[in-house]
């Protein structure tokens, strides 16, 4: 097997970048098991023999930290064993155990596709050993290695979901072992597991059907007007259009000279990525204002990101009312 193949096989999981990510935000922890076939490949000595095994087995652990907008990294330990024999044709000339382990860094990309699964890819490298034993001997070789990664998670509940992974990994490099090596080793692995993700938001806050009403004022009273939004959107909902509409009414029976739009955010992502969500946010009621008549200069515009939560919660909560505009009339 040559190095080209692991490539070619790699580029299979390159991170569309035009996709919109469904990020984990904060720490998660994962693991996995399945199997795995160590494909053939070619030793130097005898010439012409093969390197072949049957279906192993595959075990692997993580530890990772969700960037938001759909990045990850992680850093993972890695288990394969199966029996294996190099052959020359239809002769054995030897048979035992291989065995390979090591760590992986990895980076991984979440794809949101509006439904009940987050498919994932990613790639990683680092280091691996391979132990190779049988017939009273055993030898060791470590080499860089590299990675493609295929996932798809399913959530069990706000925290926790079962995933599905095809993993290609392969040596950059032979493993160079007493008496020859064997050209690029292969691994092809399918594994489930399941990940636990610790910043993620309460039941309740998960399952919020929508987001919280505005407060029920009559429109001659109000000086404040709270515009909610779904969870990581700046997309005017048409109860949002409702109360923006609201608010530029009363602006103009009250003759007020200033109108104040701040946006804000909950704490699901990083602290750039929800100052720059509460903006599009706060500029998305500002414009809709200006469409129903409102002076553009009459209107200030900020935004807070996730500094001054309606609601006070941890890192990495989908709370419905922290995802908000406030307009206020002066």
């Amino acid at each position: 097997m040559q190095l080209r193949n692991f490539m070619l096989a790699a580029a299979l999981v390159a991170v569309p970048a035009t996709l919109q990510a469904q990020p984990i935000t904060g720490w998660y922890v994962g693991a996995g098991v399945g199997v795995n076939q160590l494909l053939d490949s070619n030793v130097s000595s005898p010439a012409g023999a093969k390197y072949t095994s049957s279906l192993g087995l595959a075990a692997l652990g993580s530890v990772g930290y969700g960037f938001g907008g759909g990045l990850r990294g992680e850093l993972e330990g890695n288990f394969r064993t199966e029996s294996s024999k190099t052959k020359n044709g239809a002769t054995t000339l030897g048979s035992g155990t291989t065995r390979t382990y090591g760590p992986m860094l990895n980076l991984l990309y979440d794809i949101d596709l509006k439904a009940g699964v987050t498919p994932y890819i990613g790639a990683g490298v680092g280091a691996q050993w391979m132990h190779v034993s049988g017939g009273g001997r055993a030898d060791s070789k470590a080499a860089p290695a590299a990675q493609g990664i295929l996932g798809l998670a399913l959530p069990i509940n706000p925290n926790l979901s079962a995933t599905a992974e095809a993993r290609v990994l392969g040596w950059l490099g032979d493993a160079k072992f007493t008496g020859g090596s064997i050209k690029n080793p292969l691994n092809v692995s399918g594994l489930v597991g399941l990940r636990y993700a610790f910043g993620a938001a309460p039941a309740a806050a998960a399952a919020a059907p929508a987001p919280a009403p505005a407060p029920v004022i009559k429109a001659e009273e109000a000086r404040t007007y709270l515009v909610f939004f779904d969870w990581d959107k700046a997309d005017l909902t048409a109860r949002a259009r409702q109360i923006i509409a609201d608010a530029a009414g009363a602006s103009q029976r009250l003759a007020v000279t200033r109108i104040e739009v701040a946006g804000h955010a909950d704490k699901t992502g990083t602290a750039a990525y929800n100052q720059g969500l509460s903006m599009k946010r706060a500029q998305a009621v500002a414009g809709e204002l200006v469409r129903l008549g409102v002076k553009k200069d009459a209107i200030a515009v900020s935004a807070f990101g996730d500094t001054k939560p309606l609601v006070p919660t941890a890192d990495g909560v989908r709370e419905p009312q922290n995802r908000r505009v406030e307009i206020v009339l002066k």
